[in-house]
C-alpha cells in the first residue's frame, strides 16, 4: 500500500488543490464512481501524483471530508463563542445540521459523509477517519454546554447522544422524507435538548435563516 508524502510548506498548496478537486467530486459523483484520474484531471495534475500526495483512494476521500470540514469548524467555533445563550447556540447547531439555505444544499453538504460513513463499514483506514471527525463534531457539542450544569460525563453522554439524533434527522432531510422535514427535525432536536437539560420549552419552530454556514 502506498505511503502518502508527508505535508510540508512547499506541498501545502498543491494538496489543498487537490483536496479541493476530491471533494467537489465526490459531491457530485460520490465516491464510488470518483477515481484517482477524475481528481487529477480535476486539479491538472498527474494521477501519479495524486498518489504520490495521498497514497490511497481511502486516504484521499478522509482527508478530503476533513479539509471540507475545517472551514465549516472554524466559522462554526467562533460564531458559537460569541452566543451566550445555551438555547441558540443548541440551536445553531440543529439548524446547520438539518435545514438547508437553498435548494438542494444538505444533500450536497452531506454526500461526503453519506460515502465516509458506507465506506468505512469495510476499509479500516476510513475508520478510523471517522471516528476522528465525529469526535470533532462531538467536542464542539461539549463546548457549546459549557454554561450548563452539567458534570464533564453527563456533558460527554448528551453530546453522544445530540450527534447521534442530528445524524439520523439530517439522513431523513437530505433524503427528502415525505414525514421528516427540516422543520420536524428541527422541532424533534430541539425538544429532545429541552428534556435532556431542563430547558422551558420555546416555539420550537425555526425562526429565520441559519448563519451561512453548513456541517459538511
Amino acid at each position: 500500500m502506498a505511503e502518502p508524502a508527508p505535508a510540508t510548506e512547499q506541498n501545502e498548496s498543491r494538496r489543498i488543490e487537490m483536496l479541493r478537486a476530491a471533494a467537489q467530486l465526490i459531491r457530485e459523483r460520490g465516491f464510488g464512481d470518483t477515481r484517482i484520474t477524475d481528481v487529477a484531471t480535476r486539479a491538472g495534475v498527474s494521477s501519479a501524483l495524486v498518489i504520490y500526495y495521498f497514497g490511497t483512494r481511502d486516504r484521499l476521500l478522509v482527508d478530503a471530508l476533513r479539509y471540507s470540514e475545517e472551514s465549516f469548524y472554524e466559522a462554526a467555533e467562533q460564531m458559537l463563542a460569541e452566543v451566550a445563550s445555551l438555547r441558540e447556540r443548541l440551536s445553531l447547531l440543529i439548524k446547520w445540521t438539518c435545514v438547508p439555505d437553498g435548494k438542494d444544499e444538505i444533500p450536497g453538504a452531506w454526500g461526503l459523509w453519506f460515502d465516509l460513513w458506507a465506506q468505512a463499514f469495510r476499509h479500516d483506514e476510513i475508520k478510523a477517519g471517522r471516528a476522528e471527525l465525529d469526535a470533532r463534531w462531538r467536542k464542539m457539542i461539549i463546548d457549546a454546554l459549557d454554561s450548563s450544569e452539567l458534570s464533564a460525563k453527563d456533558k460527554r453522554m448528551f453530546a453522544m447522544e445530540f450527534a447521534a439524533l442530528l445524524d439520523g434527522l439530517s439522513i431523513q432531510v437530505a433524503l427528502e422524507d415525505p414525514v421528516v422535514d427540516s422543520d420536524l427535525a428541527y422541532q424533534i432536536a430541539m425538544r429532545f435538548a429541552e428534556r435532556e437539560l431542563n430547558l422551558s420549552p420555546a416555539n420550537n419552530r425555526v425562526n429565520g435563516r441559519p448563519k451561512a454556514i453548513k456541517k459538511g
